[in-house]
């Protein structure tokens, strides 16, 4: 069995990601779940993700810059996997510790400097810790980690992957 390309395995995480989007989308438009200030940012993340992932796919790296995509990458999906796993934490935590309610994302912007509004989005508040969906026993921040880690291990193959063959010969 042959293992994809480096542009077919950009691709395969940026397709990935746009169907980690729709899915977040549809979730919130036809099933009414709208999403707390930790799932908003975790979408950012996964945006982040795949917009590097396609730059990738398009560019179709070739030693130094399959690195440097691939760090870009781990970087990005490694922020996600944080966030994600805060959101987690939050969901998991007795309820008499859970953090109070906060403002919303757009009172949060306009009424506080910027980098205060980003320190209150990433801390998270109470409406982040209410489990509204599961499947096989994890939420959706549960599963936003399982993905934010295989693009993490994705990249990393990306990384340490034998050298794949180029479309170009090399000479």
């Amino acid at each position: 069995m042959r293992i994809p390309s480096i542009r077919l395995t950009y691709g395969l995480v940026a397709i990935a990601s746009c169907c980690l989007m729709i899915t977040a989308l549809v979730m919130q438009e036809f099933l009414g779940m709208h999403p707390c200030p930790l799932c908003i940012t975790q979408r950012g993340f996964i945006m982040l993700t795949g917009v590097i992932a396609l730059a990738a796919c398009l560019h179709n790296p070739v030693k130094t810059g399959r690195y440097i995509y691939a760090v870009l990458m781990i970087l990005a999906a490694g922020a996600g996997a944080g966030v994600a796993g805060r959101h987690v934490w939050i969901q998991n935590l007795p309820e008499d510790q859970v953090p109070s309610c906060g403002p919303g994302l757009e009172y949060m912007f306009s009424n506080f400097p910027f980098m205060q509004a980003l320190e209150l989005l990433f801390m998270g508040d109470g409406n982040c810790a209410d489990v509204v969906w599961t499947f096989l026993g994890l939420s959706i921040p549960g599963w936003t980690l399982v993905w934010f880690v295989v693009f993490i291990a994705i990249g990393l193959f990306q990384i340490f992957r034998k050298g794949a063959p180029a479309l170009v010969p090399q000479s």
